[in-house]
């Protein structure tokens, strides 16, 4: 089996969980090159712009709560730091 990026993996779960209108993950590593919590993977922060009739009605934090359960592991184990914006359609 081909080993996916960390970037990869995390569109894959969150594509699953919550079939979003609108996804990017971006990498934001380069940018901490050398800092603390740089593993030196080139995939160690991330921010998530995800936007998905699943978070119409919940909370800020709740919604941050979802992303993170939908990711699993991956926060804290491979990935450093998560930026997380989500939203329901219409931006609420």
């Amino acid at each position: 089996m081909e080993k996916i990026s960390v970037q990869q993996e995390i569109t894959q779960l969150l594509t699953e969980a919550f079939a979003p209108q609108k996804l990017e993950v971006i990498n934001d590593s380069a940018s901490h090159r050398g800092h603390m919590g740089d593993d030196g993977s080139g995939e160690s922060h991330f921010t998530v712009v995800i936007e998905s009739a699943a978070f119409e009605g919940v909370s800020r934090l709740q919604r941050q709560r979802m992303v993170n359960k939908a990711l699993g592991d991956l926060p804290g184990e491979r990935v450093h730091a998560l930026a997380i914006k989500a939203s329901a359609p219409g931006g609420a």
